[in-house]
């Protein structure tokens, strides 16, 4: 027996007073409301398309499983992120084709899961070994590309692979970056050191994005040729940025805006396992990581940030706060910009229509709030 459900609030679309009829089929009704004061918004559930992991949880790990898998969903769920794209870092190959079996084979059992994964991301091994540039990544496991490699990687994943992450200076990059794009896959450039010619080759190879731009990078770098300012003058790539406060200054925030425009931006949070911890110092691997007041995370005894804390609801609010952008645009940023980027059915991000997926986010929101109040979410007709 399918059962109808019901949520109302002010569209993001439209900013009119709304209720939607659904149910887990999807969407069935649309019925226009009056105004009453205090309602919340209405929006789509976000998209993230880079999430490592969270509240102790994390995708490169060894001994994943589903219950871990499905547990990450739903955390993210309740932060309004109904959709995520998990991100495998640098790590041995055994583990990677035994996590991506995992995580393909759990969508295989919950269609939950199946509904809320549209793909995966590899960011590493095949990137840059440098201070810097690696960030976190263990350098035990960066290699040069290999298109073998991708090739088992793509069949552990049953196909799910979605976008690669290389540096573009690395030996055999640019080979890699047109095999790969050729079968039908997107590269995204990041973890690089790369010179403004070979950001430039990169491109013509077939690379799209950029990972988290800005960050992943040497703390000094040349102030004018570049690999940051190569790629936000480059209009064929889609930059991704983590809008938490700590990894981008806001006045960074603002200038990336402005060079790439609200149509060629992302936000990701690139969200790890350590995210949602309370203040302290934890072990993350061989890592000493702090995990500070502010929720950011940091290398223990230097000032090397150690990966991402906050979820987009807090970055959504960050994001306006830097650029002066309307709510609505900043939410197209994580959930119809990464669709259309990575051609995962941008419709059901474009507007509150009859048959799109029922995945909504009910919130309230003022300028200057931290992030944004989530009341309800409802994940494929499920209310969380």
């Amino acid at each position: 027996m399918r059962i109808t459900q019901s949520i109302e609030g002010i569209s993001i679309f439209t900013g009119s007073p709304i209720r939607i009829e659904y149910c887990p089929d999807g969407i069935e009704n649309i019925v226009e409301l009056d105004y009453v004061p205090g309602m919340c918004y209405l929006s789509p559930g976000f998209l993230d398309i880079q999430v490592n992991g969270y509240n102790g949880i994390d995708y490169s790990l060894e001994n994943l499983n589903s219950k871990n898998i499905k547990s990450l969903v739903q955390h993210l769920a309740v932060s309004g992120t109904t959709k995520h794209v998990p991100t495998f870092v640098t790590m041995p190959q055994n583990r990677l084709l035994n996590n991506l079996r995992t995580v393909s084979k759990a969508m295989h059992s919950d269609s939950q899961l199946a509904t809320s994964i549209p793909g995966f991301h590899i960011e590493g091994p095949f990137i840059s070994p440098l201070t810097g540039p690696r960030g976190v990544h263990d350098p035990k496991y960066i290699r040069t590309p290999n298109y073998t490699d991708f090739l088992e990687w793509q069949d552990a994943a049953e196909g799910k692979i979605l976008y690669v992450t290389i540096a573009p200076e690395v030996e055999g990059s640019l080979d890699f970056i047109s095999k790969v794009v050729k079968s039908g896959v997107k590269v995204a450039i990041g973890h690089s050191a790369a010179s403004p010619e070979v950001i430039n080759e990169a491109i013509g190879a077939g690379a799209t994005l950029s990972t988290h731009l800005g960050n992943g990078s040497f703390t000094e770098i040349h102030r004018l040729r570049n690999y940051i300012w190569e790629q936000l003058a480059a209009d064929c790539l889609t930059a991704g940025i983590i809008c938490d406060g700590h990894h981008l200054p806001p006045s960074v925030v603002k200038v990336f805006t402005r060079a790439k425009g609200l149509d060629r931006l992302i936000l990701v949070s690139d969200v790890a396992l350590l995210g949602g911890y309370p203040e302290g110092q934890y072990k993350w691997g061989n890592m000493d990581i702090d995990v500070y007041a502010d929720g950011h995370l940091g290398l223990h005894g230097s000032d090397v940030l150690a990966g991402a804390a906050h979820t987009l609801d807090w970055d959504i609010a960050r994001f306006i706060e830097y650029t002066g952008s309307t709510l609505a645009e900043a939410i197209k940023l994580c959930t119809i910009n990464p669709a259309k980027a990575l051609k995962i059915n941008s419709n059901q991000y474009e507007s509150f229509s009859e048959g799109n997926p029922s995945n909504f986010c009910k919130f309230s929101y003022e300028y200057g709030i931290k992030r944004l109040d989530m009341r309800e979410v409802i994940q494929h007709g499920s209310v969380l």
